[in-house]
């Protein structure tokens, strides 16, 4: 263990006995370690038993019984060596926020714009509205435009206006005195009070009732909170950030929503994107939450099949990347071989043949279409790059994307690459 803290290790050699079921608690405890192909060495009374044999076939690559020839040995050492390098997935592209907690992924074109808009409003200090359907990471967005600013030093309080107990919600913004109301025994500081010098984030404002939207227009307005019960303003200085996952300008329309609050919290805009718009970036977040998670995983699962990767590239994710957290969280605990299959998720191929529609033709169109959308989220989007690799040129996959009524997703043709150097923010995930 004191060696692994200092050097990389890629293969491991390991005794098992009769009575072994698992590899030994450092091993499946230690983030990593579950990594390492193993090779096993035991006497042939070992075989039999059916611990040890489930243990061989689930956690090692290969195993050697007594009495041990060096040489084999040594090829098996050597030939598992050779798996671990190309086991070795390409790195995940990640930043990290200045927070430790957070971390940034992905590089498609789409979060490229994310990056530029979060950069531009975290370097001002005017109201944010972020927008973006559930589950596309409108709080770690909102967290990152505060990690990025000059208030990143100060408090970072969220409130989600949905939740709040409606009999309570004046008191828990805006704080009260002691007796300003039955059973408030002592003076409480409101919310918006104790995000003095920070940033204060309104989740699901589009939840905050009609005569709350009042109190809060008006603390936007003269950057002022009154205490219930209290005599005199009290000045805040804090950033106001919200989050919708609601249409705000149908909800003005219809009343819901106060227009002037609407005006006041949107005067600069984020939106982020849903996941099945930048579906190159769906790999990446797969495997950085796949190591996230290592710990919880049985020894024996290594990562994605091919089939998987493909599969999750498909499939719409109406959770965007709420969903494929917890898809990929399960499947680690619920796979029983060394891959995740697309079952281990949940997920089956987008395309099914049905009795009505299995002709050959079809067949072929459904299968040269996937082969097509797998190229070019691979390429991210580069028609040239994606056409070399299937083998065509770029005039002849140009006539599959029309055939097939492909967007190619804004990618370039012209063999141009992103120096992944302008990623300032990507996708953030919480630890």
């Amino acid at each position: 263990m004191e060696l692994l803290n200092r050097e990389v290790c890629r293969v491991g050699l390991t005794a098992i006995d009769p009575s072994a079921s698992s590899l030994p608690l450092e091993v499946n405890t230690r983030p990593g370690l579950s990594q390492i192909q193993w090779v096993a060495i035991l006497e042939h009374d070992v075989l039999p038993h059916d611990k040890a044999r489930d243990l061989i076939y689930n956690a090692c690559y290969a195993y050697q019984a007594h009495p041990i020839d060096a040489r084999r040995l040594d090829i098996l050492l050597d030939s598992a060596l050779g798996m671990a390098s190309l086991h070795e997935a390409p790195p995940i592209p990640t930043l990290s926020c200045p927070d430790d907690d957070y971390h940034m992924v992905g590089e498609s074109p789409v979060m490229q714009q994310l990056y530029r808009t979060i950069h531009k409003v975290a370097a001002a200090e005017a109201p944010v509205l972020i927008t973006g359907e559930s589950g596309t990471g409108k709080e770690l967005t909102a967290h990152a435009i505060h990690a990025h600013s000059s208030r990143r030093h100060g408090p970072f309080n969220v409130v989600n206006c949905g939740a709040l107990p409606s009999g309570l919600i004046q008191s828990e913004l805006f704080g009260h005195e002691k007796g300003a109301f039955t059973g408030a025994n002592q003076r409480k500081i409101g919310i918006i009070e104790s995000s003095q010098g920070g940033t204060l984030f309104l989740d699901e404002i589009g939840d905050l009732p009609l005569d709350m939207q009042v109190n809060l227009l008006r603390f936007l307005e003269n950057l002022k909170v009154f205490r219930v019960g209290g005599l005199q303003e009290i000045p805040v200085d804090v950033r106001v950030l919200a989050a919708t996952h609601v249409n705000l300008e149908k909800a003005v329309d219809k009343g819901e929503f106060r227009e002037d609050l609407y005006h006041r919290l949107n005067v600069l805009q984020v939106r982020t994107p849903a996941l099945r718009e930048h579906p190159e970036d769906i790999e990446p977040l797969a495997r950085f939450f796949f190591q996230k998670f290592s710990a919880e995983k049985p020894s024996r699962v290594r990562g994605f099949s091919r089939d998987c990767t493909v599969v999750i590239r498909q499939h719409p994710w109406p959770g965007n990347i709420r969903e494929l957290v917890n898809r990929v969280r399960r499947s680690m605990v619920m796979c029983e071989h060394r891959l995740i299959t697309p079952s281990d998720m949940g997920l089956e191929r987008r395309h099914r043949l049905s009795r009505d529609t299995d002709t050959l033709q079809q067949v072929r169109d459904m299968a040269e279409s996937d082969a097509i959308r797998a190229a070019l989220a691979r390429n991210k989007h580069k028609v040239l790059h994606a056409a070399r690799e299937l083998g065509i040129s770029r005039v002849t996959l140009y006539r599959l994307l029309e055939k097939h009524c492909i967007d190619k997703n804004g990618g370039s043709d012209d063999g141009e690459t992103h120096d992944p150097s302008t990623s300032r923010f990507v996708q953030l995930t919480s630890t």
